[in-house]
């Protein structure tokens, strides 16, 4: 079976209040389920917020208390992968009986990650990735991930992969993404900006895949009282407008844009389209002219601390010239 029904979710999180953001998001998953639709995309950081417009005391050479404060706010609103919150959205996934990608925000000791997390239809955590390269100010706030969470998780609804928000700029990323297989290609986002609109297109032309982008609808009034962000303190301000869209692998919209307001875009889709497109383009295959490009992938995870047993090292030591 190749026809499928998938949708993506444009909603906002109540920022700094990480449980009346699950449970906004239980409400708009039993909105999905009546949809019938097997898939259903989140946006970027919806579990855990995007804190548009907050400086964090950061200039340069200099932090400021308050800033450390607004760190740990945003810190303690963070979930874990092993979380009593992480089980919850996967009984969202098993409710609707579908696959689930959402952004969180994933807390790991000190550090603070973007991640997208894949569930599927029985609750189960299928796959984690945690953005590569947070843009600007971002970089402040997130770390960075790297190559061991790079899953493009294969399902009865389709292959499943997902690039956050500006990591869908980076042609490698895409590349990786497309030579795995992905036909469900997966754009949280925070990105507002009419181009979005562009990229998406072209990254499901380029790649003969489905993309489902799904952004934020966040108001001031999303932000709690002492939220000291630039753009004021009028509850009606739209932080981030949304934007959601799915496409087809020939560029074509199929549902979307919205904006100005929370929405379930639904569509349905045929999985063989895909392969219809890569009839004269497939950028991963007979399109891609390995004899002259290469590309590598590093997938080994990078832990900045790594025990070494006395028997391991001497073990290295004994094979070492």
């Amino acid at each position: 079976m190749t026809q499928r029904r998938v949708a993506v979710v444009q909603a906002g999180s109540t920022l700094f209040d990480t449980k009346t953001t699950l449970d906004r998001m239980e409400a708009h998953c039993q909105a999905v389920a009546r949809e019938g639709a097997e898939l259903a995309v989140f946006p970027e950081a919806y579990v855990g917020g995007y804190p548009k417009g907050l400086d964090f005391g950061a200039r340069v050479g200099t932090r400021t208390p308050a800033g450390r404060d607004d760190y740990l706010r945003y810190w303690q609103g963070a979930i874990g992968i092993d979380s009593p919150e992480c089980a919850r959205i996967g009984s969202f996934a098993a409710m609707m009986k579908a696959h689930l990608v959402t952004g969180i925000i994933e807390r790991d000791g000190g550090t603070l990650y973007c991640t997208a997390l894949i569930f599927g239809p029985d609750g189960s955590l299928l796959g984690r990735h945690r953005k590569l390269m947070p843009t600007a100010s971002e970089r402040l706030i997130w770390g960075q991930g790297d190559g061991s969470t790079l899953p493009v998780v294969n399902t009865p609804v389709g292959a499943i992969g997902t690039a956050i928000c500006w990591e869908n700029y980076m042609p490698a990323l895409r590349q990786t993404l497309y030579a795995k297989g992905v036909s469900l290609y997966c754009a949280p986002t925070v990105d507002e900006r009419e181009i979005w609109q562009a990229s998406m297109r072209h990254i499901a032309y380029e790649g003969r895949t489905f993309v489902l982008s799904s952004c934020q609808y966040m108001t001031r009034a999303d932000a709690p009282a002492d939220y000291d962000c630039l753009q004021g303190n009028d509850p009606q301000t739209e932080l981030i407008r949304g934007g959601s869209v799915i496409i087809s692998p020939l560029g074509e919209i199929l549902a979307g844009p919205v904006y100005g307001r929370e929405a379930v875009l639904t569509a349905d889709i045929d999985l063989n389209d895909c392969i219809r497109g890569k009839y004269d383009l497939d950028v991963s295959g007979h399109y891609a002219r390995p004899d002259v490009f290469r590309l590598t992938v590093n997938e080994t995870p990078r832990t900045p601390v790594q025990p070494v047993t006395e028997d391991a090292e001497a073990t290295v030591s004994a094979d070492a010239p």
